[in-house]
């Protein structure tokens, strides 16, 4: 009988110390699974810091004019929502972005007649091409606005206006016709109503379509990414070198994706529950 109760107790014994053993790989596997999550959601709140989610609509895209013209016929235009930079990627982006990856600084970069370099970190980057916007986009795990979001989220809910903030524009509003001989810092004058600065003027900004100057006639409704093929890349918005006509929401124009300029530059777009597109 004493032989069998210290079995017993030996027994006990050893199936308390395989549950506490067990119990502390549960926890440390709870904590592993915790640890990652907080990571990811950090990782995810750092990408969409500066971000503004822009709410899912539909828009008159376009304006009918007199003239023909590559901005016509309007048309409506139905979106998902989507997060769009508040800002114009800066120099400053920008060079952390070249620093880590190698990739090619700017053209014009140390040109201070231009703001491109270092010494200007929160002016809006310039000389770089749609395919350097796209690497940095996708180091930034982020994606290129499509024309069509560019354009509803410059209008910012208004309807039927010809600026982001309504129907007239000024230079206490826009950083346009060369009246500030360049760019200006990102965020200098009031954003729109969905939080975005800078949809007009400053600098012109790639989108991720190719540009057609008929694509409006056959364009889809729902989310549109323009043509399947095209020689050039669509810009938006005007720049500080721009006239007023050029930086109202609905202008558009096209580059060749391999050009690069001393006023185009861009911002990023982030679709919903990605991270990256």
């Amino acid at each position: 009988m004493q032989h069998y109760r210290q079995c017993r107790r030996r027994q006990q014994k050893y199936f308390e110390s395989s549950y506490q053993i067990h119990a502390m790989k549960m926890k440390s596997a709870i904590f592993i699974l915790i640890f990652f999550c907080s990571i990811h959601i950090f990782a995810q709140n750092d990408t969409l810091k500066n971000m503004a989610l822009i709410p899912k609509g539909e828009f008159n895209m376009g304006k009918n004019s007199a003239n023909p013209s590559d901005w016509q016929p309007e048309h409506k235009i139905i979106l998902d929502s989507f997060y769009l930079d508040k800002f114009e990627v800066t120099n400053q982006q920008y060079y952390d972005f070249c620093r880590v990856t190698r990739h090619a600084l700017p053209e014009f970069w140390g040109m201070k007649e231009f703001k491109c370099g270092i010494d200007f970190p929160d002016n809006p980057v310039i000389g770089v091409s749609w395919f350097d916007a796209q690497s940095y986009a996708k180091w930034a795990k982020k994606r290129l606005p499509t024309e069509a979001e560019w354009e509803y989220a410059s209008r910012g809910g208004l309807t039927d206006k010809n600026y982001p903030t309504g129907d007239q524009i000024d230079s206490t509003k826009a950083n346009y016709g060369k009246k500030y001989k360049g760019s200006l810092q990102i965020g200098t004058f009031q954003p729109n109503n969905f939080g975005v600065y800078d949809m007009s003027g400053n600098v012109w900004e790639w989108t991720f379509d190719n540009y057609g100057d008929d694509y409006y006639q056959v364009s889809e409704p729902n989310n549109p990414r323009g043509p399947k093929n095209g020689r050039f890349k669509v810009i938006r918005g005007g720049s500080w070198h721009s006239g007023a006509m050029c930086i109202q929401n609905y202008y558009r124009n096209g580059l060749s994706p391999s050009w690069v300029d001393m006023a185009v530059g861009f911002r990023c777009a982030k679709s919903i529950g990605t991270t990256q597109k």
